[in-house]
């Protein structure tokens, strides 16, 4: 099973990378047959990742492409500083929060420096860097597998430490928001540990700019029914935006 896994994760980044690929490459490439690699397609397919073509596949355009987070951080940059600031705002002097890794969770931790007796736990290593030194802030790192392409750790290890402990408030970054596919993001490990930080948090506080709505990636959080709040910038389209408050989740526009 976790070789699957593995391998569908590694076809999935591939797919999005190049925009399609051939059944007899992946074959040859992952040395499996070419009925393994077609079943592997089928399930990308029937979870509306790809459109089957004759011999391959390719990427549907409403399906998140994964960039590095280099690459994220260069992405809607205003947004993400305004998200940023607001969500800093919300944690309180004594408050124990959940930063998941990523570029806006980041905007929150650069924001937060000067906050009194803060717990963070945090899987970015680059947001744990950044924290580093700053007093009155505990910072607590999950531990786990290194993801070079989000600096963030995922895996087995960190999704124990991540059970051991409960949260005032998590700070959830996401990939894609719909209403069929719920929350997602692109690796199977990172949506694994995410659900178990929202199982952990009191309050669960999505932020992420309006170009995710309507969109999905390959791995499945939750759905929305733990969602407390929403923010995100003014670009959200108003059919969201009733939407989310229909289910009686809050969206702050920033």
């Amino acid at each position: 099973m976790k070789s699957t896994v593995d391998r569908r994760d590694k076809i999935i980044q591939k797919i999005q990378n190049e925009g399609a690929v051939r059944v007899d490459e992946l074959s040859e490439e992952f040395e499996v047959s070419t009925v393994t690699i077609r079943n592997d397609l089928d399930f990308f397919e029937k979870k509306g990742l790809i459109d089957r073509t004759y011999g391959g596949a390719l990427l549907r355009n409403n399906v998140y492409n994964d960039p590095s987070i280099e690459e994220k951080k260069k992405i809607n940059v205003e947004e993400k500083k305004r998200i940023g600031e607001y969500a800093a705002s919300l944690v309180n002097d004594g408050d124990s929060i959940i930063l998941d890794s990523g570029s806006t969770t980041r905007e929150i931790a650069l924001r937060i420096k000067e906050k009194s007796n803060l717990t963070i736990m945090t899987n970015a290593i680059n947001i744990g860097l950044e924290l580093a030194g700053a007093t009155g802030l505990e910072i607590m790192l999950t531990g786990g597998v290194l993801r070079d392409k989000s600096y963030s750790l995922v895996g087995p290890e960190a999704e124990r430490t991540m059970q051991n402990y409960y949260f005032d408030t998590l700070f959830l970054g996401v990939d894609g928001m719909d209403f069929e596919h719920g929350l997602t993001t692109s690796n199977p490990l990172e949506a694994q540990l995410n659900r178990i930080m929202v199982e952990r948090a009191n309050r669960v506080i999505a932020v992420t700019d309006s170009t995710k709505f309507g969109r999905h990636s390959f791995s499945y959080i939750c759905d929305l029914t733990p969602i407390n709040t929403i923010i995100t910038d003014k670009n959200i389209a108003s059919e969201f935006e009733q939407k989310f408050k229909m289910r009686e989740i809050e969206v702050v526009k920033v």
